[in-house]
């Protein structure tokens, strides 16, 4: 069965949070964020496992749809939803291997190469990007744009997540070019009230569905 994510992924990006990730977790979840990763490049193995931990036992009984990371050997000990890994991290196929089945993975791809790579292994879905310009990363892949998208949209059944640089301004064009779900960090987090602003996204999101689908 193909899965469905929520329009809006919010990547909980340790490097842009103001407040203790439990406290900016549970805001976007009461704003109706569905669907939150946790990103934490600076953490040691330890201090990963724990904020998991915390983050997976606070969110999956709300219904939120938690993901680690990188890593999946935490991932799949903290019994989050899922992992999602990049280009340097475990393949989707090994990363598979350590969640088992009914668990997500989800894979990074950043050109067409990789787009069809990952298209061809047991990833329930695939991020393409940046699809814009983006501040989050200290060495971005080269930005793919709006019509990177339209093109691997005809490539492959399962879902598409764009992420990069995308802001309340922009995630409506993304929608309708194809991509199932956007993902957002800094233009959230870093928002003066980070649960108004995913709010924002939801309502715009759930418009841009409702339009593309009439």
């Amino acid at each position: 069965m193909r899965l469905v994510l929520p329009r809006l992924y919010v990547i909980l990006d340790a490097a842009l949070l103001t407040v203790p990730e439990a406290d900016c977790a549970q805001k976007l979840a009461d704003a109706g964020v569905r669907l939150l990763q946790c990103r934490n490049k600076a953490a040691s193995s330890r201090e990963l496992f724990e904020s998991s931990r915390r983050l997976s036992s606070l969110l999956v009984p709300q219904g939120v749809s938690f993901l680690v990371n990188d890593r999946a050997d935490v991932a799949s000990v903290v019994e989050a939803t899922g992992v999602h890994v990049g280009q340097e991290d475990l393949s989707a196929t090994a990363a598979r291997q350590v969640m088992g089945t009914g668990k997500w993975v989800g894979v990074s791809t950043h050109n067409l190469e990789q787009f069809e790579r990952a298209a061809a292994t047991s990833a329930d879905y695939i991020a393409v990007g940046p699809v814009f310009c983006t501040s989050t990363k200290t060495s971005p892949d080269p930005v793919v744009g709006i019509d990177f998208i339209r093109r691997v949209r005809t490539l492959t059944n399962k879902p598409v997540v764009a992420i990069g640089g995308i802001t309340v301004d922009r995630a409506a064009e993304v929608i309708r070019a194809g991509a199932d779900s956007v993902a957002v960090a800094s233009d959230i987090l870093r928002a003066p009230d980070p649960g108004r602003r995913a709010r924002q996204y939801i309502e715009l999101l759930e418009a841009a569905n409702h339009a593309a689908a009439v």
